[in-house]
């Protein structure tokens, strides 16, 4: 995949006017009043993509309802509960679901394919690998790749939870210039939109802003997201160099035009990540937890410093060197995460020591940060946002 700039889009006719973007479509904007999977609906959807691809743009499109799509074949009316039901909804909704995204695009001579991810995807650096290699390959070849989690193997323990967080991730994976978010509703309200004054908000450029904001509620009976996770999506996203428009999925034509009344547009507040810094800031299992003291602290996150083992106070876990772990201060607080430059136990038994002492115990080819600041991100880009 090609390098992309590193200056984000700043507004909404910016961010569809890049080379690529990932839309995100929710299984609430896939169903009828009814409540039954909509084939008219997606119809529409891959329609409006089809035209902003044929613009000479990619597109890269995760969906969810797939387990919408399944409930009739089940004979079930309402968003399974139990995990064994839910994966046979999605086993027998996945294909009815890529049928009908492979007829609505084969109207416009466009071809589809199915990328199904679990959260293993992306917490193991090697499965991360495959994933972007196999999302490059389908762009590179005009594909447009259908991305959905794994709903009939993934389990409760190990799961993205929505998709929200999954576009997120997979708008770093593929580089793109933007974030779209379909819902069925059309943007960030600073209220329930049911609430008689609830006012959208059009712009938001720091999530401070945010802060007064009333934002809850599921958007459907089959959903597992609402407002709630699309927000943290965005802050993912946008907090790592990737702007990202809010929008309701019957607006799609008019997002994908640019029109700047349309939706919520979150600004980029920071700079883009690389794979490697993006996989370890939002995507990898921890192993461990390291507590530092507060000369530490200082120096990881106002200095950009590596950490050293004297400013090391407490290890938790059992991780090998290389492993990621989580680094907190005194106070519990999440600092930064960052590659083990020691095991667990290695650091255990140099934590407070100076690089001298470290030599002196272990060699002088061991006298190395326990986490050095190239394999280190830092609170801003760590934490989950929400």
């Amino acid at each position: 995949m090609t390098a992309r700039s590193a200056r984000p889009a700043a507004t909404r006719a910016e961010l569809v006017g890049g080379r690529r973007i990932v839309i995100k479509i929710g299984s609430s904007s896939l169903i009828d009043p009814d409540g039954r999977f909509s084939p008219e609906r997606l119809g529409a959807l891959s329609d409006a993509i089809a035209e902003y691809v044929r613009g000479g743009h990619e597109a890269v499109l995760v969906s969810s309802g797939a387990q919408a799509a399944g409930l009739e074949g089940l004979g079930l009316i309402h968003r399974p509960k139990g995990l064994a039901q839910a994966q046979a909804a999605a086993s027998v909704g996945q294909g009815r679901l890529m049928a009908a995204y492979t007829a609505a695009f084969g109207v416009h001579d466009l071809t589809v394919g199915q990328v199904l991810l679990t959260a293993e995807d992306t917490i193991r650096r090697a499965h991360y690998r495959n994933a972007l290699r196999v999302l490059g390959e389908l762009l590179h070849r005009d594909v447009i790749p259908v991305v959905n989690e794994n709903d009939a193997v993934a389990t409760d323990e190990i799961r993205f939870g929505d998709n929200d967080r999954l576009a997120a991730l997979v708008a770093h994976l593929v580089r793109a210039d933007g974030l779209i978010l379909l819902t069925d509703v059309d943007g960030l309200y600073d209220a329930p939109p049911s609430r008689p004054g609830a006012r959208p908000v059009r712009d938001v450029t720091s999530f401070g802003q945010l802060g007064g904001l009333e934002v809850t509620g599921r958007g459907s009976m089959v959903g597992t997201g609402g407002m709630v996770t699309k927000v943290q999506s965005a802050a993912m996203a946008s907090s790592s160099g990737i702007p990202v428009l809010l929008a309701g999925a019957a607006q799609v034509r008019e997002a994908l035009a640019g029109q700047p009344d349309v939706g919520t547009f979150f600004h980029a507040t920071g700079r883009r990540l690389s794979a490697r810094r993006m996989w370890l800031g939002y995507a990898a299992s921890m192993r461990g937890t390291v507590t530092v003291d507060d000369g530490a602290a200082r120096a990881i996150t106002n200095g950009k410093k590596s950490l050293l083992a004297v400013g090391v106070t407490a290890v938790e876990g059992d991780f090998a060197a290389g492993e990621p772990v989580e680094i907190r201060s005194a106070a519990g607080e999440v600092l930064a995460r960052g590659l083990a430059g020691f095991s667990a136990a290695e650091l255990g038994r140099v934590k407070g020591l100076s690089q001298d002492e470290i030599a002196a115990q272990l060699g002088p080819e061991r006298a190395q940060p326990a986490v050095h600041r190239d394999e280190l991100v830092t609170q801003a880009r760590s934490r989950r946002p929400g």
